[in-house]
């Protein structure tokens, strides 16, 4: 957070010179400025998200953090949600497409999930960035495969409110898309060697580490949660989402589980698939009913 502090007294006319920052010019309103910004909330290379903004606004905005997946790895970027970011943002909504220290570089245990609850907290100092026009009591949250493990573990993790160490950004949904919400049984029953590189063993080895990261034991109660899963999904069996959905009706909060027919893993990532289609009117459902 000290990176962000240091990004606003050092402010000239860009937010930070890494990679591909967008100048802080105005556009159509004075007070918007060119999107994506990439801001940094972190001291190293893959700490940092875009911010994607409409081109106007006559109201504050509300907030939708994007995930990446990629079994937790190198192998994906931020960059994957590109064009679902602009597409988000042409509806009049900021999103906050995120990066985070992944396994095979500098993440892993337990570096990777707590990125991920950082970046989300960052928003209350990114916000002055922008004229305060992000709704920090209007986030939504969403995640594909990993980082909708990632999505549910952050918003599963957050203080109460009223807790002195809440940073004032409130997560008021989660769209989950072929997540990955119990890393127990996705060993146990679907061999998944990315869960054990980034806990750093099996379940029988590192216990404790499977407990603590697996959203289905840190349940976001007061959150709405939708779970979309495809069928045909053969690397995170829908199971994942059924049975996640489950556990938050036992604990006596609504939950919405949509498995799309026909349709398989991969498919969220790309723009123009009928399944990121579904999830994006599932989050514009979210962020235009709940206030």
């Amino acid at each position: 957070m000290a990176v962000l502090v240091a990004a606003m007294v050092t402010l000239g006319a860009r937010v930070t010179d890494l990679a591909t920052p967008a100048e802080l010019t105005a556009v159509t309103d004075p007070s918007i400025q060119e999107s994506p910004l990439r801001i940094p909330y972190g001291d190293t290379s893959d700490t940092f998200g875009d911010l994607y903004l409409p081109s106007t606004s006559s109201t504050r905005l509300p907030v939708v953090v994007l995930i990446h997946g990629g079994g937790w790895t190198q192998s994906r970027t931020l960059a994957q949600f590109d064009a679902h970011a602009r597409g988000l943002a042409a509806e009049g909504i900021a999103v906050w497409n995120i990066e985070y220290r992944r396994v095979h570089g500098q993440g892993g245990w337990p570096t990777t999930l707590t990125d991920v609850a950082d970046a989300i907290d960052a928003l209350s100092v990114v916000a002055p960035l922008v004229g305060n026009l992000l709704d920090l009591q209007r986030v939504h949250v969403a995640g594909h495969s990993a980082g909708g493990q990632l999505a549910a573990w952050a918003a599963g993790h957050r203080p109460p409110p009223d807790h002195h160490q809440h940073s004032g950004v409130r997560i008021r949904s989660l769209t989950l898309m072929a997540a990955v919400l119990d890393l127990d049984y996705a060993v146990t029953n679907g061999r998944d060697r990315f869960v054990t590189d980034l806990l750093g063993g099996r379940p029988d080895q590192v216990p404790e580490r499977y407990h603590y990261a697996s959203p289905i034991h840190h349940l976001p109660v007061e959150t709405e949660i939708t779970a979309l899963h495809g069928d045909q999904d053969r690397v995170v069996a829908p199971a994942q989402s059924r049975r996640y959905v489950e556990a938050v009706h036992a604990a006596g909060a609504p939950a919405e589980l949509r498995i799309l027919p026909g349709t398989g893993h991969g498919e969220f990532a790309d723009a123009r698939s009928a399944a990121w289609q579904a999830a994006r009117g599932t989050i514009l459902d979210h962020v235009h009913s709940i206030n």
